[in-house]
């Protein structure tokens, strides 16, 4: 069994297909589709629950970790582990993976237009624009050009 692990807030996309692909390979535990108060149900499936599924930046700490004794498994859906009690895991030899390079070029196509943005003043003229301050900024300044310029994005990696 698959705990879904997320907070009341975070709603799942509302594509039933997302769901319906995980309940196709998986038995799906989701406390918040219960009507059973969260630490209940949690209680009652503690000994079935061999895996979590973490959405976005969801808390795993020590003591849910305490509460689900046979849990083998955590899949991250975030590319960062932050938000995972890693040294509680190590110690009970629970796997931990999650999207890792998944999102990286992402990233880096965000990072470059970013920087874009800054250097042509683009979202910044906007506001001058939507605002209709064109005409109290007269002489709005031009931005900068990065002409045969190399761009290097360095990622790390830490376990």
């Amino acid at each position: 069994m698959v705990l879904l692990h997320r907070l009341p807030s975070i709603n799942l996309p509302p594509n039933p297909s997302f769901r319906d692909q995980l309940r196709s390979h998986f038995h799906i535990l989701d406390p918040h589709e219960s009507p059973e108060p969260y630490d209940s149900f949690l209680s009652r499936h503690a000994y079935s629950i061999s895996a979590i599924l973490p959405v976005g930046p969801t808390q795993i700490s020590s003591e849910l970790l305490e509460r689900l004794p046979v849990l083998e498994l955590i899949v991250a859906t975030s590319a960062g582990l932050e938000h995972i009690d890693l040294l509680a895991c190590r110690s009970r030899g629970i796997v931990v993976t999650n999207a890792s390079f998944g999102f990286a070029e992402d990233v880096a196509d965000c990072a470059v237009g970013l920087l874009i943005d800054v250097l042509r003043r683009i979202s910044a003229a906007y506001r001058v624009v939507r605002g209709r301050m064109w005409h109290v900024k007269k002489e709005y300044p031009l931005g900068f050009k990065k002409k045969h310029t190399t761009l290097s994005i360095r990622m790390s990696w830490q376990h």
